[in-house]
């Protein structure tokens, strides 16, 4: 057992094979330690995230390395079968890597059991292991290399390899994986109970079907033991509509939305399991200042807005803005627009810098425009925006394709009537000592994000915890990272920011099995190009994560704008000695396998 650092509050535990990860990972969801977060499976390894305050990396360390490795006990009945078109993009060129013909590979791949190792990625995106054919001339599947830049768009029902594993992308997102094959499986939907078509020690067959096996040009829908008739495709949430379980106060009218108008609360923490990030609002710091403005709970769904943006009130509301920021003007209505023939009121022009409760009569306009710092500004209203949540969140993941699509022109978004437990005026809210200027220190970091070549323009220090990959890179891929200022890319969204520079170059060569990863984590595939991953980022990832943006920082990242700086400065681990490729503890007289699991 190894254990390296994640990131100043996680660890990544590294182990021989999946049966311990598992094993471990079993361990601590049956006996939670105090202080410590959803840990998360990969091949080989579980991510331990924790509360430093609550406990050290010590003796975290410590803790972990006193669990016993022994699997509970794992039925493993359920069948499923894939139905697969096998002309996937690759499938020529994966055949001719192993020295097989395209017709082999299928062959070998059809008559392989796989079983269901562990879920990441993306919500249902199960990793799947070659447990053995039906003779004997099916020999173990082979390691398949990842692509050597992942692609930014993979096709939904996707059937794809990497390493020693096969899986079937959910829906459309990026990916590295060997694209073979096609399915209309529909391996995860959310109008379904349970949601994944399959869970770990489910033994899957894929089955090769022409393209006219089924009306409308796509192969049949796979089928399973023990699960119920498949529904109709799960549509998006709307953005419009009201939720039958909850009162409302009026609405937001969207009259244009911007570059990107997406609701947004603190997500959906502790679903790892299900392959589902926690996604959420990129700067929780101003979604917190905007809903505490208005009176709100902390956590309720407010707009996340890369303006400019327009929205009108229905019926009276309150609403504040943080984050970004930006020129806030309301407009009122002209005498005409108005049976009383009620003035328009004067346009009042203010930042969003410091929050404040800005009241809209019914029919008046809030107009937010472009931030001149930062990227990201939100938007509260008092009630909050009503959407139905999904997995008890009303927040937008752009990967997974959970909770309402992007806000629309004419959308009209629910807000919440207020609960009696809400304070009837927002400033007489208490404060807590400290949030103030925990607050105003977060606004004026942003205040000084800027991109090129705007003036002030300076690269952005954000502080990284080396590892747990950074022996991946040796000292000529740190000294690559941590001595230039890298770009962020009009490429980057809410699962992570791609960054530009002169590449970081690998020290070693080979697959790294996939892992889980934390917000902040720093992932290098092997063009040298890092990406940053962000709330939205897949739950496990298959290259090496070279180091991880400290938690404290991690609100400024999603308000790096395309073209703005960074420049990485490394800090040591809690429990980190001073060579940053220091573990946090070996278990002594353990022979630890290299290749990957």
């Amino acid at each position: 057992m190894r254990i390296l650092p994640a990131r100043d509050d996680a660890v990544l535990v590294e182990l021989a094979d999946l049966d311990q990860a598992v094993a471990l990972l079993e361990s601590l969801t049956d006996d939670p330690v105090p202080g410590v977060g959803e840990p998360v499976a990969g091949a080989r390894t579980v991510l331990v995230p924790f509360r430093p305050s609550a406990m050290t990396a010590a003796a975290l360390a410590a803790e972990l390395r006193r669990r016993p490795l022994v699997r509970r006990p794992v039925g493993r009945s359920r069948r499923v079968e894939i139905p697969t078109v096998y002309d996937g993009a690759d499938l020529a060129a994966v055949a001719a890597l192993l020295g097989w013909s395209p017709a082999e590979l299928v062959r070998r791949h059809t008559a392989l059991t796989w079983v269901v190792g562990y879920m990441g990625f993306a919500p249902g995106f199960a990793y799947l292991t070659a447990e053995g054919g039906p003779g004997a001339d099916v020999p173990a599947w082979p390691d398949v290399p990842r692509r050597p830049s992942p692609r930014t768009h993979v096709p939904a029902g996707s059937v794809a390899l990497a390493g020693p594993h096969t899986g079937v992308y959910p829906r459309e997102s990026p990916g590295g994986w060997q694209l073979v094959g096609r399915t209309a499986a529909r391996v995860w939907d959310t109008s379904r109970e349970p949601p994944s078509l399959w869970r770990p020690g489910d033994l899957v067959r894929f089955v090769a079907v022409r393209e006219r096996a089924s009306a409308g040009g796509r192969p049949p829908a796979a089928t399973a033991e023990a699960r119920p008739a498949a529904p109709a495709p799960a549509s998006r949430e709307p953005t419009s509509g009201e939720p039958a379980d909850a009162p409302l106060a009026g609405a937001l009218v969207v009259v244009s939305p911007g570059v990107q108008t997406l609701v947004q609360d603190l997500g959906r923490p502790g679903r790892a399991h299900l392959g589902v990030a926690a996604s959420g609002a990129l700067d929780p710091v101003s979604l917190r200042a905007a809903n505490r403005a208005v009176g709100n709970p902390p956590g309720a769904a407010a707009l996340e807005v890369i303006g400019p943006l327009r929205l009108r009130a229905r019926g009276p509301q309150v609403v504040a803005v943080a984050g970004a920021p930006a020129p806030v003007t309301v407009l009122g209505l002209a005498p005409d627009d108005h049976p009383a023939g009620r003035p328009r009121r004067t346009p009042a022009t203010a930042t969003a810098a410091g929050p404040a409760a800005i009241a809209l009569d019914d029919g008046e306009e809030l107009r937010l425009g472009t931030p001149r710092r930062g990227a990201r500004t939100y938007v509260a209203v008092r009630g909050g925006v009503a959407v139905p949540p999904v997995l008890g969140s009303r927040s937008t993941d752009v990967l997974a394709g959970l909770g309402p699509a992007p806000a629309a022109a004419g959308d009209v978004l629910p807000v919440g009537a207020v609960g009696p437990g809400l304070p009837a005026a927002a400033p007489g809210l208490p404060d807590v000592p400290g949030r103030a200027a925990a607050d105003a220190a977060h606004a004026d970091a942003v205040d000084a994000i800027a991109p090129l070549p705007s003036p002030g323009g300076d690269a952005v220090v954000l502080h990284v915890v080396l590892g747990p990959r950074a022996d991946w890179f040796g000292d000529a891929g740190i000294a690559a990272l941590t001595d230039q200022d890298w770009e962020v890319t009009p490429r980057s969204n809410r699962v992570g920011l791609r960054l530009a520079g002169a590449p970081v170059p690998w020290a070693r060569p080979g697959e790294l099995p996939s892992e889980g990863c934390v917000v902040g984590a720093l992932q290098v595939p092997p063009d040298g190009q890092p990406v940053l991953f962000l709330a939205d980022h897949p739950v496990t990832g298959g290259y090496p994560v070279v180091g991880a943006v400290v938690a404290a920082q991690a609100p400024l990242l999603g308000q790096l704008p395309a073209g703005a700086r960074v420049r990485f400065v490394p800090v040591p681990h809690a429990a980190q000695g001073e060579t940053p490729n220091e573990t946090l503890g070996e278990t002594p007289n353990e022979t630890r396998s290299e290749a990957p699991a």
